[in-house]
């Protein structure tokens, strides 16, 4: 059973690493099977109440890899910890299947108080690097945290979070998407390349503003149409196109958002 584990881990590592190259590279050159594989002693040490030793083998895990593992921690099958270096992951966290958690992830408490303190992954979360998700919530199956996201509450399955603190973000479907960018073109303004490819809180902002902006559009259209068939000879200007120049601020060189 434990070198079935192992074998399992180390294909694991194969599905989401494209960087490997054969099962001798990956067993000797990935700090995160190794980590994984003292976790499972230590933690067998810990349920059988051997805490002091439990905690050596936590130690030196710790030295050998730069990723630090709580006896005390309930981990799952195929996690797969990219890279590895500065990973801490707490006494009460709890991590399900098939979760990824690169460099520099904590999972962390914000509470001295004995009993549960740290955060609870289900299967198949993703944890970019430098994220802290911090406090005794669940963070859904499937959900996706940001590169130094800072999580404090719950995010539901299949969420993405990013930003200080973590905000919930959503892609727009394909019609508000289409009405988004008809809008945005008609001004003008490529504003909703921000954020495009990557959610983000400020993207998805500037989409809410270019929905509402559209709403006022029609709006206006209709008035217009209703005041020229009482025989208003009232005929509306078109309205100045916002310049590209006046944006330059938020932008690469390959006119797409910097941010």
């Amino acid at each position: 059973m434990m070198f079935e584990r192992m074998r399992e881990d180390i294909r694991s590592v194969f599905q989401r690493d494209p960087a490997a190259r054969n099962a001798l590279e990956v067993l000797i050159c990935y700090p995160g099977l190794h980590a994984l594989w003292l976790h499972r002693l230590a933690h067998g040490l810990w349920c059988s109440d051997w805490k002091l030793l439990a905690r050596l083998v936590s130690h030196v895990g710790r030295w050998l890899t730069g990723i630090e593992i709580h006896p005390g921690a309930r981990i799952g099958r195929r996690l797969f910890i990219d890279h590895g270096m500065g990973v801490v992951i707490g006494e009460t966290a709890e991590i399900g299947d098939d979760v990824t958690l690169y460099h520099g992830v904590t999972l962390g408490g914000t509470s001295w108080n004995k009993g549960k303190r740290h955060p609870t992954l289900e299967d198949g979360v993703i944890v970019g690097a430098g994220a802290k998700i911090l406090g005794p919530f669940t963070v859904g199956a499937g959900a996706k945290i940001g590169s130094n996201a800072v999580v404090t509450r719950a995010v539901p399955a299949g969420a993405t979070a990013v930003g200080i603190p973590g905000r919930i973000v959503a892609r727009p479907d394909d019609e508000q998407e289409a009405r988004r960018r008809a809008i945005a073109e008609k001004y003008g303004f490529d504003a909703y390349a921000l954020g495009q490819n990557t959610p983000d809180p400020v993207a998805q902002a500037i989409g809410q503003l270019l929905d509402h902006l559209q709403a006022v559009d029609e709006r206006l259209e209709g008035m217009c149409q209703a005041l020229r068939a009482l025989g208003s000879d009232y005929h509306a200007k078109e309205l100045p196109a916002l310049r590209e120049e006046d944006f330059a601020g938020v932008k690469d060189e390959g006119g797409k958002s910097s941010a």
